[in-house]
């Protein structure tokens, strides 16, 4: 609580004690007038540092506020960023992939946060550039590690009832050919000219994800690579889309095969 005249305002407008008391230095006038001075100053300073210390409190829960903000904002863009990821059909992208879903151009920013994912299981990281969703897709997968490609031969086959023989590897067709560990999945590709390829008939595109064969390709894909390859079931074939599928491949070759499996009637 501030005195409106302590006493040592009055030492210090010149006042001092002695055995007497108070003795007078200059008129009483002229002293009052010191004194209201410095206590007006007192006040003043009191007043400015109350001012000071709102401004550095007020300071402080702004800069609380920021900070806070800013852990929430980067929480929630990160929150962001799974939930998109998490909406797709896909489930394997590739760092472009992803980049284009959120609208994200700085991609060594968003190739932080996801290996941030890959470290915390929300997503793998079956390849260099690849992510993909715990459950994801096999043969999803197999269409991206390569392109251009599409899923062929024996998987295809086998899968259709052509070929009885068991195999878990996924097969495709691609610009080159490849064997590909992951986990406990194996991946072969085996190269066929780039005009083959090129070629979209024949070949089922699946959500915007999956490019598979038909069996008729598959089964023209195998006997074009493997002069000798062979098949146990050919009823699952359709006679007329073999022959359709045929110039595809420009070969005389694999034309004389098939038709000596497919004679004409």
């Amino acid at each position: 609580m501030l005195h409106s005249h302590p006493p040592k305002l009055y030492a210090e407008a010149g006042f001092f004690t002695r055995r007497s008391g108070l003795r007078r230095k200059q008129s009483t006038r002229s002293l009052r007038r010191r004194v209201k001075i410095i206590h007006g100053l007192q006040v003043m300073g009191y007043v400015t540092l109350c001012i000071l210390n709102k401004f550095t409190i007020f300071h402080y829960l702004c800069a609380l506020y920021i900070l806070n903000f800013r852990m929430n904002s980067s929480q929630s863009s990160k929150n962001n960023i799974i939930l998109a990821i998490f909406k797709e059909a896909k489930t394997v992208f590739r760092l472009r992939d992803i980049a284009l879903i959120l609208g994200e151009n700085n991609f060594e920013s968003l190739n932080k946060k996801l290996n941030y994912y890959v470290r915390t299981g929300k997503l793998l990281n079956p390849r260099k550039g690849i992510y993909a969703k715990p459950d994801y897709n096999n043969e999803e997968l197999a269409c991206l590690l390569y392109t251009p490609s599409y899923i062929s031969l024996e998987y295809v086959l086998q899968k259709e009832g052509v070929i009885f023989q068991f195999d878990s590897r996924i097969t495709s067709v691609s610009y080159l050919s490849r064997t590909i560990e992951i986990e406990d999945n194996t991946f072969v590709y085996r190269k066929i000219k780039g005009e083959i390829i090129a070629n979209s008939k024949g070949i089922t595109r699946i959500d915007n994800r999956l490019n598979f064969a038909t069996p008729e390709r598959a089964f023209l894909d195998l006997l074009y690579l493997s002069k000798n390859a062979y098949f146990d079931n050919l009823n699952p074939l359709n006679k007329g889309k073999v022959y359709d599928l045929l110039p595809i491949y420009m070969s005389k070759a694999l034309t004389d095969r098939a038709k000596k499996i497919f004679p004409n009637d």
